[in-house]
């Protein structure tokens, strides 16, 4: 079964083909992950998942979305994490880290307290985006960041890549999607710039492709290195998948590995046409396209999908998000009804 076959990425071999997505958990305390996220991400790999990705993992302070979100800027961090990647691989898993700033969407509540915007409260912090337009009514106007705010991302992914090599993560990925920094540059509606910066696809794709850069300095090649992507705003005049396919055969020739590929989060109100596995056909044809490996994701929920989804060849990865949180064994379950004998662990053995 072609889910159940291993992927070669770089250095690296996944046991298989199933992901478990980035979920964000707002259970961290001063960005430091904790038991919570050792038994969430944990469980996942004994579950038979062969990579397990971090939630979106905040690269400094302000690039939280949350003051729960979890963090890799400091030492502390680090050390938290490095206990959690051990214990993924300690169980087959590949163990990999999302690094990610919020931008403008920044200094929110959590979502089961509302998730609204803070403003003018005790612990808010003021967002920074590409240019000076709030995401939605309620929200603070960001500020547009200037030649040095520009550096200093850059340099905060550098060195939260740095640290994830010591933590021992096997796999980077970096979050240029669902309305949050990256992607803010990236989308028309959100990036009104007239510099470097801004305008031209190649000037709104000039500080991801800078930060993918950066980052292979101290994350070499072949080291597995990943971009998760929106393919469209949907939303007329934004981000679209025509440009997506374009940036991915740039991002390609900068030493990007996979393309793991959802949609939306730049525009507050988009309809977005949900169905079962709907982002599945941006992540084939960046996949034809483009050249280069791709993850699907989005209302992913049966074994058949998943193993429908590479044997097509659609994709290369099957990224499990809300499923796994309803099903900690997904990919076991799957193998069960696939017919495919994976490793159990031994403590679980005599259930199957």
């Amino acid at each position: 079964m072609a889910l159940f076959t291993p992927l070669e990425i770089g250095k690296v071999t996944l046991r298989n083909r199933i992901a478990i997505s980035p979920m964000c958990e707002y259970s961290a305390v001063e960005g430091v992950p904790n038991d919570w996220h050792l038994v969430h991400l944990g469980s996942r790999a004994v579950g038979g998942a062969g990579l397990v990705l971090t939630e979106a993992t905040a690269v400094s302070p302000e690039g939280r979305i949350s003051a729960a979100d979890t963090g890799i800027w400091n030492e502390a961090q680090q050390t938290a994490w490095a206990r959690i990647a051990a214990f993924v691989k300690n169980h087959g898993a590949t163990a990999g880290i999302q690094l990610a700033h919020a931008g403008r969407k920044a200094s929110t509540d959590v979502p089961w307290r509302g998730g609204k915007p803070l403003v003018g409260v005790a612990g808010a912090w003021a967002p920074v985006a590409p240019s000076a337009i709030p995401f939605d009514a309620g929200h603070p106007v960001p500020t547009a960041l200037d030649e040095a705010g520009l550096c200093k991302i850059v340099a905060d992914f550098t060195a939260a890549a740095g640290r994830a090599r010591d933590a021992g993560f096997d796999v980077v990925e970096i979050h240029a999607a669902h309305g949050y920094l990256l992607h803010e540059f990236l989308s028309p509606l959100s990036n009104r710039r007239t510099d470097a910066y801004g305008g031209s696809l190649e000037n709104r794709a000039r500080l991801l492709r800078e930060v993918v850069a950066a980052v292979r300095g101290v994350w070499p090649q072949p080291q597995p290195l990943f971009v998760r992507v929106s393919a469209t705003d949907w939303s007329e005049g934004g981000w679209d998948i025509d440009e997506c396919v374009e940036l991915a055969r740039w991002l390609k020739a900068d030493g990007v590995d996979l393309i793991d590929t959802s949609s939306g989060g730049n525009v507050a109100h988009a309809k977005i046409p949900l169905a079962p596995a709907y982002q599945v056909p941006f992540a084939a044809r960046i996949r034809r396209e483009a050249g280069i490996a791709t993850g699907a994701v989005g209302l992913i929920t049966t074994a058949a999908q998943a193993q429908e989804i590479v044997e097509r060849g659609e994709a290369d990865l099957v990224l499990i998000a809300r499923e796994s949180l309803r099903d900690p064994y997904f990919p076991l379950r799957a193998a069960a009804e696939l017919g495919v004998k994976i490793p159990v662990p031994e403590q679980y053995r005599r259930a199957w």
